[in-house]
């Protein structure tokens, strides 16, 4: 059942229930993402962190700032510049025993290593019979900071295309800590798609601010559960990654027009809680699914086929607003393509009739 719940972005709208609410915790996205790793690898030796990066310099975002500090060299170390020599080499530890987290410092450049992924890291443990295991984390940046078309994708629906693949998106700090905790305890390979803005953003900056306090043990968040983090009785407005907080932000806009409009977070795209969609979907008259990956073939369809074929015509009015076409390499022009507070608000307008 979807739960309601109170979780730094661009510091649009007010700062919802949580720790550290008006910006007092230091700490931002990337720090979560270290404190996590830090925390599993003290509780389970078999985690390693390997990657571009990833050792002495801490990341390129800083999210594996001080692990190679704490447990040493050969549990945290930097790799070749070479994506598919180091995802083979994470395929390979996870076969043998290991629970190995790697890291691409941008998921464009899975493109690189696409063999690993999709015909090792998905298969083996199918092709295998279920005799081998495959606890694999694979932790990517992703989304629009103004790097253009090679540097700004998403490709949530590539990875969740992929039989074999869980598909994790956080669109809050909260979920940046605890499914993170949760895919590495995970028996499967996982894709973490991990948002610049929520990098570099300090918790308490978002509308949805839900991160645990500092030195709180992280507990795992359950994957395949979807949340409610808004009521509207207009329009519900679903999305992942962080296109939630732009959701929030639309939401409170919509509600000076006399709109009404109703967020919910996907959190995870595979599994991808179905049953939390159809029941979502007849809370309000229209439903717009929206996304900073590519629209076509991808989630925003997705979401919206879930919810056409088990309601039939008793589904609502339904609309999708996601990116259409390379990230260009302006920021004026990246504003202009991808969704934003302004565009979603401009979409749930149109869609319930205003």
């Amino acid at each position: 059942m979807p739960a309601t719940e109170g979780g730094p972005g661009a510091g649009n709208g007010p700062a919802a229930e949580g720790p550290a609410v008006g910006g007092t915790d230091p700490r931002n996205g990337s720090h979560l993402v270290a404190d996590v790793l830090s925390q599993e690898m003290a509780r389970d030796p078999s985690i390693v962190v390997f990657g571009e990066d990833v050792g002495r310099l801490g990341g390129v975002f800083g999210a594996t700032r001080g692990l190679r500090r704490r447990f040493g060299d050969v549990r945290v170390f930097d790799t070749p510049v070479s994506e598919t020599a180091f995802l083979g080499m994470a395929v390979g530890a996870a076969q043998s025993g290991l629970r190995p987290v790697v890291e691409l410092m941008f998921v464009d450049f899975a493109g690189v290593g696409f063999d690993q992924i999709l015909n090792q890291m998905a298969k083996n443990h199918f092709m295998s019979g279920g005799r081998v295991r495959l606890p694999l984390v694979l932790r990517a940046a992703v989304g629009c900071i103004g790097s253009a078309a090679q540097h700004s994708q998403v490709l949530s629906a590539t990875f969740a295309h992929i039989p074999g693949l869980k598909v994790a998106y956080p669109g809050s700090h909260g979920d940046l800590q605890g499914l993170l905790v949760a895919a590495i305890r995970d028996d499967s390979p996982v894709v973490f798609l991990e948002h610049k803005l929520l990098y570099r953003h300090r918790v308490g900056q978002l509308p949805f601010g839900d991160a645990r306090p500092a030195g709180a043990t992280v507990e795992p968040r359950p994957f395949g559960r979807l949340r409610r983090i808004r009521d509207g009785s207009d329009v519900t407005i679903v999305a992942a990654g962080y296109l939630v907080q732009e959701a929030l932000e639309a939401a409170r806009r919509l509600t000076g027009e006399g709109i009404s409009a109703g967020v919910v977070d996907l959190r995870t795209l595979v599994p991808l809680d179905r049953a939390g969609l159809v029941e979502e979907a007849g809370r309000a008259p229209g439903l717009l699914v929206i996304d900073d990956d590519y629209t076509h073939y991808g989630m925003t369809g997705e979401v919206i086929a879930t919810v056409a074929e088990a309601l039939g015509r008793a589904a609502p009015r339904m609309a999708r607003h996601g990116v259409e076409g390379p990230i260009p390499a302006a920021r004026p022009l990246e504003e202009a393509v991808v969704p934003s507070a302004g565009s979603i608000a401009r979409a749930a307008r149109i869609l319930a009739g205003s």
